[in-house]
């Protein structure tokens, strides 16, 4: 019987251009994961790292092509995934990988959105980051 698989690979995301570095750290420290202070401390606490660390993070990033390598090795990820299950699955089966990132696109909710399109008769959750993977 032939099946649809989703597999959805979470990782943490990161800015995939300059301008996108602050906005993407103030997602990062405003998560109660990372800075669990009250909603209105973090809140001003991920502005102001956000802000200040916004300059020196972006000459890291641009180091490495100007945005993070994250959500392009996650992509690469997805595609040998899904190489080496389509080869193991057999040819009734179907498999597609998806990705959600934490803190910058693509989002989870905008992998839920392609999820629900696929229509999946199974969906695999795969998180990247096993540190903290809650």
């Amino acid at each position: 019987m032939a099946r649809r698989i989703a597999v959805v690979l979470f990782n943490l995301g990161g800015p995939d251009k300059p301008e996108n570095v602050r906005p993407f750290l103030r997602n990062l420290f405003r998560d109660p994961a990372i800075i669990g202070a009250p909603g209105l401390i973090r809140e001003f606490l991920a502005w102001l790292i956000s802000t200040t660390r916004t300059k020196e993070a972006t000459e890291n990033y641009a180091k490495m092509g100007g945005g993070s390598p994250i959500v392009p090795e996650t992509e690469k990820q997805a595609q040998a995934l899904t190489a080496a299950l389509r080869e193991r699955l057999g040819a009734d089966d179907e498999v597609r990988c998806f990705l959600a990132m934490r803190y910058w696109h693509p989002f989870l909710d905008e992998a839920v959105k392609a999820v629900k399109a696929y229509q999946p008769d199974e969906i695999v959750l795969l998180p990247l980051y096993p540190q903290f993977s809650t």
